[in-house]
């Protein structure tokens, strides 16, 4: 049975000191939502000025006509007797209504409003009224698309600070809770057509179930449980095969793909589908690419170096097309200028941190510049004869794509390249015994002096 000490148990267990937050309730005014608004609000007053605080949400999609502005009312009304923050969004015509995908447009648009007023408000956590209903047909849903374990485990309780407080209570349990309290509420009178999927699940066959066993609900729960306690234990036991994957390296994580090719398909799809890579049939592919081949998910890019798998997240992807100004001009009435290129660029330690090269200043066309590889570049590489292309100069190194795209060029105003930072200097503009203005470009880490 739903009550008022059950839930706060529920609340409890899934943020730690709760009075110290404020949250966020989505409120649509159906009995489920307008039931954790109850809930919250009086265990607030129970709780004292230390209680829960928490706003209000809701959405008014004009889809329903009189009906949507008297769900609004209801909501609205509530929170103006308990004086509770009211954040509305009604729908205008700029919103564009699909004509299709109703539910997926409606979705997007309350949960980019929900996170709009979090970060205006500084709310922390977002509270849903989902409960054991909306988790069997959730688990029916994803039963249907062969989902696997994460999909049957239902919808997380906690998931990125979205709370589900309700998740272990039945909708009956709600409505007996709404009406013992005198809870006003409005029903959505089109969840009662089978037009969706989840309509036809909720009028159809969850019902058939039901008659089928008079504690089905409650032994879906328990099923429930353990599916997710299975879904734990799996998690943990895929971690552990992946930090023994893991190759050491402070900035990127990189796993073997050599040891974990041995593995199973499902390992392999677990790990991978916490980089995004979620698409079974772009799995095989990886492993047979081709070296320095990217796949891409929304968030990480994926390097196939030779026997390793190099994941980078997209928020540390660098700018390919920047630039930086190293010396403008040359005064010519001085015989040399150093330049210590630890003041420019942050790291170069993928290859080899110092070196020294010396050009003659009156062979170069300033400024010089530091930038990187662009399609065609091409050097005279030192202690080679002849010119090489730069991308055949890295194959030759045999350098990662990921070294690749953070080595620097030094280039002159011509955009001649003077040298591949730290590995080859040009030797068209390197000094020689009939210099006498010199450039000298290094690499010598800054010694601290006590």
């Amino acid at each position: 049975m739903l009550k008022k000490s059950s839930f706060s148990y529920q609340l409890e267990n899934l943020v730690q000191q709760p009075e110290k937050h404020t949250y966020l309730l989505a409120v649509s005014g159906g009995a489920d939502s307008m039931v954790l608004a109850s809930l919250f609000n009086s265990l607030g007053k129970t709780k004292g000025n230390s209680g829960y605080r928490f706003e209000v949400a809701h959405i008014n999609y004009k889809l329903r006509g009189k009906d949507s502005d008297l769900d609004q009312k209801v909501v609205q009304d509530f929170c103006e007797k308990n004086h509770i923050k009211f954040h509305l969004y009604q729908v205008s015509e700029k919103d564009n209504k699909p004509e299709n995908s109703i539910q997926l447009w409606a979705r997007e648009l309350r949960y980019r409003f929900f996170k709009e007023i979090q970060e205006k408000e500084d709310l922390k956590f977002l509270v849903t009224a989902h409960h054991l209903n909306d988790q069997l047909e959730t688990f029916i849903i994803n039963l249907s698309k062969a989902a696997g374990i994460n999909g049957l485990s239902g919808i997380p309780a906690n998931d990125n600070n979205i709370l589900r407080p309700l998740l272990s209570f039945s909708k009956k349990e709600i409505y007996q809770f709404a009406e013992q309290n005198h809870i006003e509420f409005r029903e959505d009178l089109s969840n009662k057509k089978s037009d969706y999927l989840r309509n036809k699940i909720r009028n159809e066959i969850v019902p058939a179930l039901m008659e089928t066993n008079d504690h089905f609900l409650e032994n879906f729960k328990k099923s429930s449980s353990y599916l997710n306690q299975t879904k734990d234990f799996v998690q943990k036991q895929i971690q552990e095969i992946e930090n023994t994957l893991s190759i050491f390296n402070p900035e990127h994580k990189i796993l073997s793909k050599e040891k974990l090719d041995q593995e199973s398909d499902f390992v392999k799809f677990e790990i991978l589908k916490r980089y995004g890579f979620n698409q079974e049939e772009e799995i095989p592919k990886i492993f047979k690419a081709e070296n320095n081949s990217s796949f891409f998910s929304k968030e990480y890019r994926l390097i196939v170096n030779r026997d390793e798998l190099i994941f980078i997240s997209k928020n540390d992807e660098q700018d390919t097309d920047g630039e930086i100004e190293l010396i403008g001009h040359f005064d010519f009435s001085e015989n040399q200028i150093n330049i210590n290129l630890v003041d420019y660029i942050e790291s170069i330690d993928e290859i080899n941190k110092d070196f020294e090269w010396h050009f003659d200043a009156e062979k170069l066309q300033f400024p010089l510049r530091l930038r990187k590889q662009k399609e065609g570049d091409e050097f005279y590489p030192a202690g080679f004869s002849g010119k090489k292309k730069i991308s055949k100069f890295f194959r030759d190194e045999k350098l990662s794509a990921l070294v690749r795209e953070k080595t620097w060029l030094l280039c002159d105003s011509r955009n001649h390249i003077l040298g591949v930072i730290p590995l080859r200097q040009d030797r068209r503009y390197q000094t020689d015994r009939t210099t006498q203005k010199k450039i000298t470009v290094k690499w010598t880490e800054k010694q601290l002096i006590y």
